[in-house]
């Protein structure tokens, strides 16, 4: 049985979600670091979306 094809997968999914968490404690930022953060936040989600796109086609 191979499991590696399960693994980068897997690490992505877990990865989109701690960018996910990050998003919402932005709030309790101060303004800079929400306008620091938010757009690499951002920016880190979309790759990591387009790498999960990548792997599932």
């Amino acid at each position: 049985m191979d499991l590696q094809p399960v693994f980068p997968h897997h690490d992505l999914l877990i990865e989109l979600g701690r960018v996910e968490m990050a998003i919402d404690y932005l709030d309790e930022r101060s303004e800079n670091e929400r306008q620091a953060l938010r757009p690499r936040l951002l920016s880190r989600m979309d790759r990591l979306r387009d790498e999960l796109a990548r792997l599932v086609v």
